[in-house]
This record gives structure tokens, sequence and C-alpha cells, in this order.
């Protein structure tokens, strides 16, 4: 049976702009490469960035939450350059990745799939008036994979299929051997799942793995490893797993619920107000097997 767009993820970044428990940790700006940092955000409900810095001018992955967030970005990118910010790619089309763009690069470029494109634009008619202004849509998009040369460094921007939402895009910088993964992959997080697939999204990061990585850059939390983001697969597919082999037996949903054990992932972060748990997850999972059938 086919489902209207899940809006879920997009409930999460708004409810959690207001309702999120105060985060006391400082923004860190880490170098990764040359010419690469990443910035971990201070703010849990505001996306974490990566920025690249070219011998003419910098790109920037995800821009925040708001123009507050997209302030302090900015802030952080020019104590390390005075570069004009050339473009700015988006992971995908949820406001706390996009909500800094017109304030971190009124006058970049901005990538994404077109699909996430077509989501923001419907996004922004939903809001109210005053709300909209800080988005900017996509002035380029693309169906499969781009590539940006940012001398003498270059980004490898592509769509990795159905994951987290149905047009998330990685950006992988093969000089530093470094990638911004946006919302396909949490370090240590059940993570809110919109309209995508994952099955797919499992195979998404077993192709990332495959990848020369030193520094993985998460959509949220604490800049992580290769070992992280195969433990944060393992949980997917684990998961996975269970949901289907339950779903087999004939569980019902609530069945279903209680029958998986997700012992040794005890330590991942879990927000039953955003149905970003493992309950909330095996939930999805079940509705992706049954509409498969």
């Amino acid at each position: 049976m086919h489902q209207p767009r899940n809006l879920q993820a997009v409930r999460f970044t708004l409810l959690f702009t207001a309702l999120a428990a105060p985060v006391f940790s400082a923004a860190q700006v880490q170098s990764i490469g040359p010419g690469i940092y990443a910035y971990i955000s201070d703010n849990d409900s505001s996306a974490n960035s990566t920025f690249l810095v070219g011998e003419k001018g910098i790109l920037v992955v995800d821009t925040g939450l708001n123009q507050q967030e997209g302030d302090k970005l900015l802030h952080a990118i020019r104590d390390v350059s005075p570069l004009p910010i050339q473009y700015i790619v988006n992971t995908h089309y949820h406001p706390d990745h996009q909500g800094g763009n017109f304030t971190v690069g009124p006058s970049a470029v901005i990538i994404s799939t077109e699909w996430t494109r077509l989501h923001t634009v419907e996004l922004i008619g939903s809001l109210p008036a005053s709300e909209r202004g800080r988005f900017r849509p996509a002035d380029l998009t693309f169906q499969q994979r781009i590539t940006i040369h940012l001398d003498p460094y270059e980004a490898d921007i592509y769509f990795p299929g159905k994951a987290h939402t149905s047009g998330d895009a990685l950006v992988y910088f093969p000089h530093q051997k470094s990638i911004a993964m946006g919302d396909l992959f949490l370090n240590r997080s059940s993570p809110a799942m919109d309209q995508g697939s994952v099955k797919s999204w499992i195979q998404a990061l077993d192709a990332t793995l495959k990848l020369p990585l030193e520094h993985v850059v998460p959509g949220h939390f604490e800049l992580a490893t290769k070992t992280d983001l195969t433990r944060f697969r393992n949980y997917l597919n684990d998961l996975y797993q269970q949901v289907n082999s339950l779903s087999e037996k004939g569980a019902t949903l609530e069945q279903l619920k209680q029958g998986i054990h997700m012992e040794q992932y005890r330590d991942f972060r879990q927000y039953p107000k955003y149905e970003a748990t493992f309950a909330d997850n095996a939930a999805t999972i079940y509705r992706q097997i049954k509409e498969q059938q």
C-alpha cells in the first residue's frame, strides 16, 4: 500500500527546535584533512556541516537550522578563510540542514538532488511567510552524480539510492578520504526515518564503507570514524533482519516491537517524542516490508 510522504523527520527538526534540552558543549571546528573542516554543531537540533576551502572559494555541506545557526557556522568558516562561499550542498530537504542557506551563502550556488529541491519548494510553501526567507532551494540539481572542482581539491556529490529520504546526497572528498553523510548516519543514535528505504539504506552504507575513509561527518553528533559508521550500518542491518524474520512468522506490529533485541546498541540515543527509537525504526521497517509484498 502506498503511503503519503512521511513528514515525521520534518516534525523532528521543527519540534526539536523548541523542545530539545539545552546542550552545553561548544561547537567544534576540526581540520580533517588538507583544506577540509568538520563543523560539529553545539545544538543537537541543528545539523553538522563540512566545508572545503580551495584556492579561490569554499564549498559548504549543510548550513544548519536557521539564521542563528547559520551565523555561527559562517563565523567559524571566517575564522578559517575569507574566501567567498561559492557552493552549498544540501544533503536533503529537512530544515535543520538547509535553514541557514541564505545566511551562509546568499550568492552561493545551491546544489541538491532534484527530489530534494522539489520537496524543499513544497516545504517552503507549507511554512508561514515569516519563516520562508531562510530557505534557498537548489540552483543546480542532479539525478545521480556531480563533481565540483575546487582546485586543488574536488567534491564528489552523489545520490546513493533511497535511504533516509528518497533524495539524499552524500559528499565524498577523495583527496582527504572524508565524507559528509547528512542523516544517512547519526553517530550512536537511532535515526528519524522519512520516506526512504532501510533495505536500500544498508546497501548505501555498504558501498560507502568500501571507500577509502579516514573521517566521517555525521548529520548530528560527534565526528566519527569508519568503525563508528560500520556499527551504525550493523544496527540498521540487525534491526532489519530481526523485523523481517518476525514478520515472516506472522508477528503483529506490537508483537514485533516487543520482540526485537537491541541490547548491544543500548548506548544509542533514543528520541521517543520524534519517533526515533528502536521500536519506531522497527515499525518503519515493518511497513516498508509490507509495502513490498
